[in-house]
């Protein structure tokens, strides 16, 4: 798959926001608060931040795996959950999640398969994939078997099976020894290159400031800092000046000239050898090494595939995958109307014997009343009776007085 040469921003968010509800719709958590970024094609862009500050949260909303509560972002012009999108992003997730049962080629043919790949091609890009993380020596073992760097690498491999647009790699060293690490660093620098963007989500600052373009800085879910890495780690007070080696002699003459131009205080000048780096002393050390002695676990110096370089024939467009997703989803729209129409009847017939109970309850109310209507209208016809008979013995007892 061919990167897009137009300069379409990849990812832009404006005003993305994310808040955790409980059981009861209230507010929980708000993990991102309201951040505005774009990120565009051929960039690597850093995404930091201590734990919790809204990083893995912001990548699942990204990947259309959490809808925003508020704000809106879009993917190469679209929407995160169109699934038109999705054959041109590769994700590396914070932890491997593999089917151990498989070996590492069997991985990767798996995941290619998903992606609609030709088996010719799947096949190939396997077999390079596992020749570029140093693992073509295990590619029938079961990856159940791996250590964790040895089954980081195979997730590597996976996130780029398809030659993705968009490379999302969360914690991609975590768990390398220092050549994974370096071989990471150099697949980003290449797909960069390529015009390819990858957003890089990691604790290791060293490895961000290797190969990052620009960084944001999350904290409490909002944007702390955000910008070029050069702009941003520039100390413009300062000056430094690398040199061949100096004489004693020459490094004194400097230092009395700089004093003669305002520097004077000893402690802020410092000049000394430089050290070396230490992961390309570590790889010095280790290629010496592997040319003497084997090793069963992973190795060093694997090829980039020609397909990641730009060089090989794409045979497959994509559509079948496209396809396979559009059947998939029509059957899971299908599957959710059929469970909202069910629902509906149950919420349809609960109400209806409700208010059947409720209508019972009525009338046996009204029949109560009604029979205690009829016994107050006894009981006063009765007191009327009693009444008259009572006037009636009264009056002949008058009638009788009067006689005599």
């Amino acid at each position: 798959m061919v990167a897009q040469k137009n300069e379409e921003i990849v990812v832009k968010a404006v005003g993305l926001t994310k808040i955790f509800m409980d059981f009861w719709g209230r507010p929980k958590a708000k993990a991102v608060n309201g951040i505005d970024f774009a990120i565009k094609p051929g960039e690597v862009f850093g995404l930091l931040g201590p734990n919790g500050s809204g990083k893995s949260t912001t990548i699942k909303m990204i990947l259309g795996l959490l809808y925003p509560t508020r704000g809106e972002i879009k993917i190469f012009g679209q929407d995160p959950q169109n699934i038109d999108i999705k054959s041109r992003i590769g994700y590396l997730p914070e932890e491997t999640y593999l089917y151990k049962y498989l070996t590492a080629f069997e991985t990767l043919d798996f995941y290619g398969a998903l992606f609609g790949l030709p088996e010719e091609q799947r096949r190939e890009r396997a077999t390079q994939l596992l020749e570029m993380v140093g693992m073509s020596h295990a590619f029938d073992r079961p990856v159940g078997e791996f250590s964790k760097g040895m089954a980081r690498r195979i997730g590597l491999a996976q996130a780029l099976v398809n030659d993705p647009d968009l490379v999302i790699l969360d914690e991609p060293t975590s768990g390398l020894d220092p050549i994974g690490c370096r071989e990471v660093k150099d697949v980003i620098r290449l797909l960069a290159s390529r015009g390819k963007t990858v957003i890089l989500c990691s604790h290791l600052l060293a490895d961000v400031q290797d190969v990052c373009n620009r960084v944001m800085v999350l904290y409490g879910g909002t944007i702390r800092a955000q910008g070029e890495l050069k702009d941003i780690l520039r100390e413009e007070d300062k000056t430094q000046v690398i040199t061949p080696r100096l004489s004693a002699e020459t490094i004194a003459e400097l230092k009395n000239f700089l004093a003669a131009h305002g520097v004077k205080d000893p402690g802020q000048v410092s000049i000394d050898n430089p050290g070396r780096d230490l992961e390309e002393f570590f790889l010095n050390v280790v290629r010496e090494a592997s040319a003497e002695v084997a090793t069963a676990g992973a190795h060093a110096n694997g090829e980039i595939p020609a397909y990641l370089q730009g060089d090989a024939t794409q045979g497959a467009s994509g559509q079948a995958i496209l396809e396979s997703l559009h059947r998939r989803a029509d059957d899971e729209a299908a599957k959710k109307a059929a469970a909202e129409e069910a629902s509906k009847q149950q919420a349809a017939a609960a109400e209806k014997e409700k208010k059947d109970e409720q209508l019972s309850q009525l009338k046996n109310l009204q029949h109560k009343a009604d029979e205690q209507v009829d016994e107050a209208s006894k009981a006063a016809e009765e007191a009327n009776a009693k009444a008259a008979a009572a006037r009636d013995e009264l009056n002949k007892k008058l009638q009788s007085l009067q006689k005599k």
